[in-house]
Protein backbone atom coordinates (compact mmCIF):
# COMPACT_ATOMS: atom_id res chain seq x y z
CA UNK A 1 0.00 0.00 0.00
CA UNK A 2 2.85 2.39 0.83
CA UNK A 3 4.61 1.74 -2.48
CA UNK A 4 1.35 2.14 -4.40
CA UNK A 5 0.55 5.44 -2.69
CA UNK A 6 4.08 6.75 -3.23
CA UNK A 7 4.18 5.86 -6.92
CA UNK A 8 0.55 6.57 -7.68
CA UNK A 9 -0.29 2.97 -8.56
CA UNK A 10 -3.39 1.00 -7.65
CA UNK A 11 -3.12 -1.76 -5.07
CA UNK A 12 -3.66 -4.58 -7.64
CA UNK A 13 -0.98 -3.14 -9.94
CA UNK A 14 1.47 -2.78 -7.07
CA UNK A 15 0.72 -6.33 -5.94
CA UNK A 16 1.46 -7.75 -9.40
CA UNK A 17 4.71 -5.79 -9.71
CA UNK A 18 5.97 -6.87 -6.28
CA UNK A 19 5.32 -10.55 -7.00
CA UNK A 20 6.89 -10.37 -10.48
CA UNK A 21 10.00 -8.70 -9.07
CA UNK A 22 10.15 -11.17 -6.18
CA UNK A 23 9.97 -14.08 -8.63
CA UNK A 24 12.72 -12.54 -10.78
CA UNK A 25 15.00 -12.14 -7.76
CA UNK A 26 14.23 -15.65 -6.46
CA UNK A 27 15.12 -17.04 -9.91
CA UNK A 28 18.71 -15.95 -9.23
CA UNK A 29 19.06 -18.40 -6.34
CA UNK A 30 21.39 -20.75 -8.23
CA UNK A 31 23.81 -17.88 -8.73
CA UNK A 32 23.71 -16.42 -5.22
CA UNK A 33 22.81 -19.37 -2.97
CA UNK A 34 25.57 -21.87 -3.67
CA UNK A 35 26.88 -24.67 -1.48
CA UNK A 36 30.64 -25.33 -1.74
CA UNK A 37 31.24 -28.11 -4.24
CA UNK A 38 34.80 -27.96 -5.57
CA UNK A 39 37.77 -29.03 -3.47
CA UNK A 40 39.00 -25.45 -3.34
CA UNK A 41 35.62 -24.11 -2.19
CA UNK A 42 35.28 -26.83 0.44
CA UNK A 43 38.79 -26.28 1.81
CA UNK A 44 38.35 -22.50 1.88
CA UNK A 45 35.12 -22.77 3.88
CA UNK A 46 36.65 -25.30 6.26
CA UNK A 47 39.55 -22.92 6.90
CA UNK A 48 37.14 -20.05 7.53
CA UNK A 49 35.11 -22.02 10.06
CA UNK A 50 38.29 -23.29 11.72
CA UNK A 51 39.28 -19.71 12.48
CA UNK A 52 36.18 -19.31 14.67
CA UNK A 53 36.90 -21.92 17.35
CA UNK A 54 39.34 -24.46 15.89
CA UNK A 55 36.61 -26.94 14.93
CA UNK A 56 38.00 -28.96 12.00
CA UNK A 57 36.41 -29.87 8.64
CA UNK A 58 33.24 -27.79 9.05
CA UNK A 59 31.65 -26.75 5.76
CA UNK A 60 28.46 -25.18 7.14
CA UNK A 61 26.21 -24.51 10.13
CA UNK A 62 22.62 -25.74 9.75
CA UNK A 63 19.32 -25.08 11.51
CA UNK A 64 15.67 -24.23 10.83
CA UNK A 65 13.70 -21.07 11.54
CA UNK A 66 9.99 -20.31 11.39
CA UNK A 67 8.84 -17.67 8.91
CA UNK A 68 5.49 -16.37 10.13
CA UNK A 69 2.41 -16.37 7.93
CA UNK A 70 -0.16 -13.76 8.93
CA UNK A 71 -2.73 -14.57 6.23
CA UNK A 72 -4.38 -17.21 8.39
CA UNK A 73 -6.37 -18.96 9.82
CA UNK A 74 -8.42 -18.78 6.61
CA UNK A 75 -8.27 -22.34 5.26
CA UNK A 76 -8.70 -21.05 1.73
CA UNK A 77 -5.39 -19.17 1.98
CA UNK A 78 -2.98 -21.61 3.59
CA UNK A 79 -2.91 -25.31 2.90
CA UNK A 80 -6.60 -25.76 2.12
CA UNK A 81 -7.99 -28.49 4.34
CA UNK A 82 -4.46 -29.14 5.60
CA UNK A 83 -4.12 -25.63 7.07
CA UNK A 84 -3.39 -26.94 10.58
CA UNK A 85 -0.15 -28.45 9.29
CA UNK A 86 1.15 -24.88 9.16
CA UNK A 87 0.53 -24.29 12.87
CA UNK A 88 3.86 -24.69 14.67
CA UNK A 89 4.54 -25.71 18.25
CA UNK A 90 4.22 -22.08 19.39
CA UNK A 91 0.70 -21.89 18.07
CA UNK A 92 1.02 -19.61 15.06
CA UNK A 93 1.06 -20.43 11.34
CA UNK A 94 4.45 -20.56 9.68
CA UNK A 95 6.76 -22.14 7.14
CA UNK A 96 9.67 -24.01 8.71
CA UNK A 97 12.70 -23.01 6.62
CA UNK A 98 15.96 -24.96 6.72
CA UNK A 99 19.16 -23.09 5.89
CA UNK A 100 22.87 -23.75 5.94
CA UNK A 101 25.17 -20.76 6.27
CA UNK A 102 28.88 -20.12 5.90
CA UNK A 103 31.18 -18.22 8.24
CA UNK A 104 30.16 -14.89 6.64
CA UNK A 105 26.49 -15.56 7.53
CA UNK A 106 25.64 -16.12 3.84
CA UNK A 107 22.95 -18.70 3.13
CA UNK A 108 24.54 -21.51 1.11
CA UNK A 109 21.51 -23.82 1.02
CA UNK A 110 17.82 -23.23 1.65
CA UNK A 111 14.75 -25.46 1.83
CA UNK A 112 11.58 -23.35 2.01
CA UNK A 113 8.53 -25.51 1.40
CA UNK A 114 7.65 -27.33 4.64
CA UNK A 115 4.76 -26.32 6.93
CA UNK A 116 5.47 -25.11 10.45
CA UNK A 117 4.51 -28.36 12.18
CA UNK A 118 7.32 -30.32 10.50
CA UNK A 119 10.29 -31.29 12.64
CA UNK A 120 13.70 -29.96 11.66
CA UNK A 121 15.15 -33.45 11.21
CA UNK A 122 12.24 -34.44 8.93
CA UNK A 123 13.06 -31.56 6.61
CA UNK A 124 16.73 -32.52 6.47
CA UNK A 125 15.99 -36.22 5.93
CA UNK A 126 13.98 -35.30 2.83
CA UNK A 127 16.43 -32.77 1.41
CA UNK A 128 18.79 -33.01 -1.54
CA UNK A 129 21.69 -31.83 0.61
CA UNK A 130 21.33 -34.96 2.77
CA UNK A 131 21.47 -37.19 -0.31
CA UNK A 132 24.66 -35.46 -1.42
CA UNK A 133 26.29 -35.91 1.98
CA UNK A 134 25.21 -39.56 2.07
CA UNK A 135 26.76 -40.03 -1.38
CA UNK A 136 30.07 -38.60 -0.16
CA UNK A 137 30.00 -35.56 -2.44
CA UNK A 138 31.77 -33.44 0.18
CA UNK A 139 34.39 -35.90 1.36
CA UNK A 140 34.98 -35.72 5.12
CA UNK A 141 33.33 -32.31 5.49
CA UNK A 142 31.05 -31.74 8.48
CA UNK A 143 27.92 -29.78 9.37
CA UNK A 144 27.49 -28.35 12.88
CA UNK A 145 23.90 -28.59 14.12
CA UNK A 146 21.91 -28.32 17.34
CA UNK A 147 20.83 -31.23 19.51
CA UNK A 148 17.63 -31.82 17.57
CA UNK A 149 19.58 -33.61 14.84
CA UNK A 150 21.14 -37.05 14.95
CA UNK A 151 24.89 -37.52 15.20
CA UNK A 152 26.19 -39.02 11.96
CA UNK A 153 29.46 -39.25 10.07
CA UNK A 154 28.86 -35.74 8.71
CA UNK A 155 26.60 -34.03 11.31
CA UNK A 156 28.04 -32.85 14.59
CA UNK A 157 25.51 -31.94 17.30
CA UNK A 158 26.62 -30.94 20.82
CA UNK A 159 26.97 -33.49 23.59
CA UNK A 160 24.00 -33.38 25.94
CA UNK A 161 26.01 -34.45 28.98
CA UNK A 162 29.75 -33.77 28.57
CA UNK A 163 31.75 -35.74 31.12
CA UNK A 164 35.42 -35.14 30.37
CA UNK A 165 37.51 -32.07 29.65
CA UNK A 166 37.73 -33.13 26.02
CA UNK A 167 33.92 -33.38 25.90
CA UNK A 168 33.60 -29.87 27.30
CA UNK A 169 36.17 -28.51 24.86
CA UNK A 170 34.27 -30.13 22.00
CA UNK A 171 31.00 -28.56 23.13
CA UNK A 172 32.51 -25.11 23.53
CA UNK A 173 34.08 -25.28 20.09
CA UNK A 174 30.90 -26.70 18.53
CA UNK A 175 28.63 -24.04 20.01
CA UNK A 176 30.88 -21.18 18.92
CA UNK A 177 31.28 -22.65 15.43
CA UNK A 178 27.50 -23.08 15.12
CA UNK A 179 26.86 -19.49 16.21
CA UNK A 180 26.87 -18.06 12.63
CA UNK A 181 23.58 -19.80 11.80
CA UNK A 182 21.86 -18.13 14.75
CA UNK A 183 23.38 -14.78 13.86
CA UNK A 184 22.38 -15.19 10.20
CA UNK A 185 18.72 -15.50 11.21
CA UNK A 186 18.98 -12.34 13.27
CA UNK A 187 20.56 -10.40 10.40
CA UNK A 188 18.15 -11.84 7.81
CA UNK A 189 15.01 -11.05 9.81
CA UNK A 190 16.21 -7.66 10.94
CA UNK A 191 16.90 -6.61 7.35
CA UNK A 192 13.57 -8.06 6.17
CA UNK A 193 11.17 -7.66 9.14
CA UNK A 194 8.31 -9.20 7.16
CA UNK A 195 9.92 -12.58 7.88
CA UNK A 196 9.32 -12.03 11.59
CA UNK A 197 6.14 -9.96 11.52
CA UNK A 198 4.30 -12.20 9.05
CA UNK A 199 3.99 -12.53 5.29
CA UNK A 200 0.48 -11.54 4.23
CA UNK A 201 0.24 -13.56 1.01
CA UNK A 202 -0.74 -17.07 0.04
CA UNK A 203 1.72 -19.77 0.99
CA UNK A 204 2.96 -20.50 -2.56
CA UNK A 205 3.83 -16.82 -3.05
CA UNK A 206 5.34 -16.65 0.43
CA UNK A 207 7.88 -19.31 -0.57
CA UNK A 208 9.05 -17.13 -3.47
CA UNK A 209 9.38 -14.09 -1.21
CA UNK A 210 11.43 -16.08 1.32
CA UNK A 211 13.90 -17.23 -1.34
CA UNK A 212 14.05 -13.71 -2.82
CA UNK A 213 15.00 -12.21 0.55
CA UNK A 214 17.64 -14.94 0.96
CA UNK A 215 19.18 -13.94 -2.39
CA UNK A 216 19.19 -10.26 -1.39
CA UNK A 217 20.62 -11.16 2.01
CA UNK A 218 23.59 -12.90 0.36
CA UNK A 219 24.20 -10.03 -2.04
CA UNK A 220 24.28 -7.57 0.86
CA UNK A 221 26.56 -9.80 2.96
CA UNK A 222 29.07 -10.04 0.10
CA UNK A 223 28.97 -6.26 -0.30
CA UNK A 224 29.51 -5.92 3.46
CA UNK A 225 26.48 -3.67 3.78
CA UNK A 226 25.75 -2.56 7.34
CA UNK A 227 22.44 -3.44 8.93
CA UNK A 228 19.74 -0.76 8.83
CA UNK A 229 19.06 0.99 12.17
CA UNK A 230 16.17 -0.21 14.27
CA UNK A 231 12.85 1.35 13.25
CA UNK A 232 11.19 2.87 16.36
CA UNK A 233 7.78 2.47 14.68
CA UNK A 234 8.33 -1.24 14.07
CA UNK A 235 6.48 -3.18 16.74
CA UNK A 236 8.07 -6.60 16.88
CA UNK A 237 6.26 -9.57 18.43
CA UNK A 238 9.41 -10.33 20.44
CA UNK A 239 12.96 -9.00 20.92
CA UNK A 240 15.37 -9.65 18.04
CA UNK A 241 17.33 -12.07 20.22
CA UNK A 242 14.23 -14.23 20.63
CA UNK A 243 13.14 -13.90 17.00
CA UNK A 244 16.49 -15.03 15.61
CA UNK A 245 16.38 -18.22 17.69
CA UNK A 246 12.70 -18.92 17.01
CA UNK A 247 12.28 -22.36 15.58
CA UNK A 248 15.14 -23.92 17.50
CA UNK A 249 14.33 -26.90 19.67
CA UNK A 250 14.55 -26.16 23.40
CA UNK A 251 17.42 -27.82 25.19
CA UNK A 252 15.03 -29.99 27.17
CA UNK A 253 13.80 -31.53 23.91
CA UNK A 254 17.23 -31.87 22.31
CA UNK A 255 17.59 -35.56 22.97
CA UNK A 256 17.18 -37.18 19.55
CA UNK A 257 20.89 -37.49 18.89
CA UNK A 258 21.45 -39.10 22.28
CA UNK A 259 18.84 -41.81 21.54
CA UNK A 260 20.58 -42.94 18.34
CA UNK A 261 22.61 -46.18 18.60
CA UNK A 262 26.27 -45.71 19.53
CA UNK A 263 27.61 -46.67 16.10
CA UNK A 264 26.33 -43.36 14.71
CA UNK A 265 28.41 -41.48 17.25
CA UNK A 266 31.69 -42.95 16.00
CA UNK A 267 32.81 -39.91 14.02
CA UNK A 268 32.02 -37.52 16.86
CA UNK A 269 33.61 -39.79 19.47
CA UNK A 270 36.74 -40.19 17.34
CA UNK A 271 36.95 -36.42 16.85
CA UNK A 272 36.80 -35.88 20.60
CA UNK A 273 39.26 -38.66 21.45
CA UNK A 274 41.82 -37.96 18.73
CA UNK A 275 41.58 -34.21 18.16
CA UNK A 276 40.17 -32.43 21.21
CA UNK A 277 42.04 -34.66 23.62
CA UNK A 278 45.27 -33.88 21.76
CA UNK A 279 44.59 -30.14 22.22
CA UNK A 280 44.42 -30.68 25.97
CA UNK A 281 47.66 -32.64 25.95
CA UNK A 282 49.65 -29.84 24.30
Amino acid sequence: MTIGDTCGWSTPTTNKIIHRVSAAIAALHREYIKFPSTQLEIRTEQDNFYQIARFPRVIGAMDCTHIKLSFVPLRSQVGGEQAELYRNRKGYFSINVQTICNSNLEITDIVARWPGSCHDSTIFNNSIIMVRFEDGCYGDALLVVDGGYASTCYMMPPLESPRTQADQLYNESQIRTRNPIERSYGVWKRRFPVLALGIRVKSEKALIIIVATAVLHNILRRREETLPPDDPELHLPAPWEQILSDGQIPQSQSTESERIPGRLHRTRDALIANYYQSLLNK
